[in-house]
């Protein structure tokens, strides 16, 4: 008995940074520093993302910088021409560079938010975002490995 309960507390302790960690940096709130989830039935604008690996072991989004217009909703199409996983993270530098180290220590985290998407190879996907905020903003594939081999754009809001 004595043996079971000690197994059951180091199970919990070794299992508990996990469960903290299932949800770091998602909100599942409305307005966020970059904009909003927009109204599918208003988008201004579409902008195709494709995401891939090129010949030379790079990752990209192409294209990797978009602009947009303070209070512009764009419907961002996101393509994965390539043979892995990508996501599509929609936030600000520090936020994703935040959602990068979470990323590191569970790579296969489900996202369930409206900035961001994880697509299969040969899959289509979109957000609709209004940018209701001016400002330089970013958006990566934060798999691990994946923004460091080049998936990293900017969207400049004006």
């Amino acid at each position: 008995m004595k043996q079971m309960f000690k197994f059951a507390v180091i199970l919990g302790a070794a299992l508990l940074p996990t469960l903290a960690l299932a949800d770091a940096g998602h909100d599942h709130g409305g307005s966020r520093a970059y904009g909003e989830p927009g109204d599918p039935k208003k988008p201004n604008r579409t902008i195709e993302i494709v995401m891939k690996e090129t010949d030379d072991g790079k990752m990209i989004f192409e294209p990797n910088s978009v602009s947009a217009s303070k209070g512009e909703q764009i419907r961002f199409v996101l393509k994965n021409e390539g043979q892995l996983d990508h996501e599509f993270m929609l936030a600000t530098r520090a936020e994703n560079d935040k959602h990068a180290i979470a990323m590191q220590k569970a790579p296969d985290m489900e996202h369930d938010d409206p900035n961001g998407r994880r697509i299969a190879p040969g899959k289509t996907d979109e957000i609709i975002w209004k940018f209701s905020k001016s400002g330089e903003f970013n958006f990566a594939c934060l798999i691990p490995g994946h923004r460091e081999s080049g998936m990293d754009g900017s969207v400049a809001v004006k």
